[in-house]
């Protein structure tokens, strides 16, 4: 027997950021269209000796004691904190009334692409140090000095979990992982989630706190990473002809989602409306994207084909705009390749520019900053766009933002892995 499921609407109603701009939306979306960048040579407790990078785009004014017991955090990686952080200011700004709501139909799909990896470089660290110490019997004494709480400290799903801790929430709750694809993963399948019924609420987005002796080290190895370590605040450069690579960052974007019907009931006030979600892969190389952008591209268009969209009715697209030569020339390809003619009328940026890479993060802040930009009808920069380069011929939007009806936009994020995935959002209408 066929039956056919009617999906139902998704809508946007809180948005939680904690970026290397600030903690809190409205800090970092400020920050944003006023062409800020969060990069500067790294802080004294992060060992970059001997790396050819020694900058970054660290989050600068955050304190776990204001989004959590002191007691619970010590037993998470940072990582999780800034996940706590984003989902709690999310939940804020939705006005969310959790005696109210139905928790078995409200849960998370939160995501990290690296998870606890600074906890396992303490860890391993604790245990070296003591390991060389020269005492006898060192090697016995060297493991107890790893902590019971190793594990949990470097799970991925130890955000979603926490979040399902801190909110009470019963009902679905899981980590995709997916490199730097890996928010904007959640994002989606939080998505469809709800579409089908699964859910009537849930926080979906990603995090990463990476920036550590295996994160700048390990990109830096591989030459990924920007080295202008005399200019920081000018060394990520998406779509410029002279950028040399990616700028390193880390926070979490946190997106309430949320049944259309469940959130009028509440009184709920609307960014937007998810409307569709491609996701492909490459299936080429581990690291490199397909220069022709048909990966990318094929994401896109089913994201408009779910959402009903003709390509020349995009109005902007946060590119995923890394600064690095394959990245962005793969991604004007797939613009060209998705939209046809349209390419060449959409605004597009790169808000990496100001914020760095958040790698698993990303895709959760950059989609929250989408639906800001289409609620404050404002085109964010690519900042540090100083000269053209003729692979990357389309309008970046470069340097100061621009007022501009969105009715319709995409968010692009892509991953390690040849992963791409591609939301799109529009104008809540009745």
């Amino acid at each position: 027997m066929n039956r056919t499921i009617e999906l139902r609407r998704v809508v946007i109603t809180g948005i939680g950021l904690v970026t290397p701009l600030g903690t809190g939306t409205s800090k970092s979306w400020d920050a944003i269209i006023n062409g800020v960048s969060g990069s500067a040579t790294l802080s004294d407790d992060i060992s970059h000796k001997g790396f050819r990078v020694h900058f970054g785009c660290q989050v600068k004014d955050f304190n776990i004691s204001d989004w959590m017991s002191l007691r619970e955090a010590r037993r998470v990686d940072r990582f999780v904190h800034f996940t706590v952080a984003a989902a709690k200011i999310a939940s804020r700004d939705a006005e969310l009334n959790l005696t109210n709501l139905n928790k078995e139909k409200c849960g998370s799909v939160f995501a990290s692409g690296i998870g606890g990896i600074l906890s396992v470089e303490e860890q391993l660290s604790r245990y070296l140090a003591y390991y060389g110490n020269g005492q006898e019997d060192q090697p016995k004494k060297a493991a107890k000095k790893i902590s019971p709480f190793s594990v949990p400290l470097l799970m991925v799903n130890a955000g979603c979990g926490q979040i399902a801790i801190e909110f009470g929430f019963k009902g679905i709750n899981y980590a995709p992982v997916s490199a730097c694809s890996s928010g904007a993963h959640a994002i989606g399948l939080a998505f469809k989630h709800i579409q089908t019924g699964d859910a009537d609420l849930l926080i979906a987005g990603g995090s990463e706190a990476s920036i550590g002796i295996m994160g700048i080290g390990g990109f830096s190895s591989m030459k990924a990473l920007s080295t202008r370590n005399d200019d920081p605040a000018r060394a990520s450069r998406p779509f410029d002809k002279d950028r040399d690579g990616f700028v390193q960052g880390e926070g979490a974007g946190a997106i309430i989602l949320e049944e259309l019907e469940h959130a009028k009931a509440r009184g709920a006030k609307i960014y937007g409306e998810l409307l569709g979600f491609g996701f492909t892969d490459d299936a080429l190389h581990i690291t490199t994207p397909n220069q022709n952008g048909e990966g990318l591209a094929r994401a896109m268009k089913i994201a408009l084909k779910m959402g009903g969209v003709a390509p020349d009715e995009i109005d902007y697209i946060n590119a995923h705009g890394t600064a690095t030569i394959f990245n962005d020339n793969a991604e004007t390809a797939a613009i060209k390749l998705a939209l046809g003619k349209a390419a060449y009328q959409v605004a597009i940026s790169s808000t990496k520019s100001c914020t760095g890479h958040m790698l698993g993060a990303a895709g959760g802040v950059e989609l929250g900053l989408s639906a800001l930009a289409i609620k404050n009808c404002i085109i964010p920069p690519t900042i540090n766009y100083e000269t053209p380069d003729p692979m990357c011929d389309l309008d970046y939007t470069p340097n100061i933002a621009r007022e501009r009806k969105i009715k319709y936009a995409l968010s692009n994020s892509c991953g390690f892995g040849g992963h791409n995935v591609s939301l799109l959002i529009g104008e809540y209408n009745e």
